[in-house]
Parts: C-alpha cells; sequence; structure tokens
C-alpha cells in the first residue's frame, strides 16, 4: 500500500527511505524517484493516471502541478508538451525534493518549488493540475480550488480529480461556485475530473 503517512505536512516525521521504480507513459519508460512521507509511495495511483488521461492533447503556456507529490504529472506533461513552462508545487518540502531529483532524472525543464498551496508562487497559468490531498480536510482542499480560481488567466482552466466516495459530487458543488463552466470529462473507477474555466472574478 502507499505510503501516505503526513504527505501534505511540509515536513514528513517519518524517517526516509528513498526508492526509484520505472513507469511506462506513452511509448517511454520514466524513472521516478518516491519516498516515505510522500503520497503514493512507490506507484502512480489510479487518481493520477485519470487525470493525466483527461488533460488536454496539446498545452502551451504557463501550467502548475498544484500539490505535486514526488512530481509524475508535472515530470509527464513537461516531457510530452516541451513547449510548456511547467512548475510544481507542494507543501512537503521532501515530496518537491523529490521532483526537482525526478525533473533531472527525466531530462525536462519543470521546477518544483515549496509553496503552501499558491501562497509563494507568482504569476498566472494557463493550467492547472489538481490531485488534491484529502486526508489533509475539506477546508485545506476547498482553499487550493479557490486559491486556483484566482491564478488562472482568462482563458485557462483548473482539472481536478477526486473521487465520488471522497466527496466529488459536494466538490463539484462548490466549485460551480468559483467558475461559470464546470465540467465532468472523465469517469474512471470511482474517480471524476473536473474541467473548471471561466473563473468568477467575485467569487469569495
Amino acid at each position: 500500500m502507499p505510503d501516505q503517512q503526513q504527505y501534505f505536512a511540509s515536513q514528513p516525521e517519518s524517517a526516509s527511505q528513498a526508492r526509484a521504480f520505472e513507469l511506462p507513459w506513452q511509448g517511454r519508460t520514466y524513472r521516478f524517484w518516491t519516498d516515505s512521507g510522500v503520497f503514493s509511495r512507490g506507484e502512480l495511483d489510479m487518481g493520477t493516471r485519470v487525470l493525466l488521461g483527461a488533460l488536454p492533447g496539446q498545452i502551451t503556456g504557463r501550467v502548475l502541478d498544484l500539490g505535486c507529490g514526488w512530481g509524475p504529472v508535472g515530470v509527464l506533461l513537461s516531457a510530452q508538451h516541451p513547449q510548456a513552462e511547467v512548475v510544481l508545487a507542494d507543501v512537503n518540502e521532501r515530496a518537491v525534493a523529490l521532483a526537482n531529483r525526478n525533473a533531472r532524472e527525466n531530462g525536462v525543464s519543470a521546477r518544483a518549488v515549496v509553496s503552501d498551496g499558491l501562497a509563494q508562487l507568482t504569476g498566472q497559468f494557463d493550467l492547472i493540475a489538481l490531485n488534491p490531498p484529502i486526508r489533509a480536510g475539506k477546508e485545506v482542499v476547498y482553499s487550493l480550488f479557490a486559491q486556483a480560481a484566482k491564478a488562472l488567466t482568462p482563458d485557462g482552466a483548473l482539472y481536478v480529480v477526486i473521487r465520488k466516495q471522497q466527496g466529488a459530487p459536494s466538490a463539484k458543488a462548490y466549485i460551480n461556485t468559483l467558475f461559470h463552466d464546470v465540467r465532468t470529462i472523465a469517469r474512471k473507477g470511482g474517480y471524476h475530473v473536473f474541467q473548471c474555466s471561466g473563473g468568477k472574478t467575485d467569487a469569495v
């Protein structure tokens, strides 16, 4: 089972036990390092797989992998869309170190930074991908939705994956207060992917 102990903490308490694994994805095999205290240690979790499969086939502009963990979304997007500027962010310092290591390991230009949500980030993004840290609690997760809505360009979109059993319907209802256009673009294995665009400027 993936080690999810304190993956949303800034400094995980569990002892580091870094290990690498290979991930075949769209005709290429990638090598990723994971560790204890970071979400989905040693494998690509189902939610992230569903999210990746739902993202646009062509991506340009500035991209954010929010809550990046060890960096699979940001690294794979950077490899597949080298014309995009990909930024990865996570509150977990160990995760950010792994994400930067994985970017180097796989020869992509993406960079990861430590940030509590989007607090330490500047500028706007054309695409934000988010597999929210459900175990951090509803308040944290909904705050990430709201921050993302304010950090998108006018034509930008937020892509969120969330399990039905972990609150997808209520999350979608809240996201509808932040965006004019919220669509369910994928469903698989109990996971829903929402594409959210047209941020409401008057949303709290």
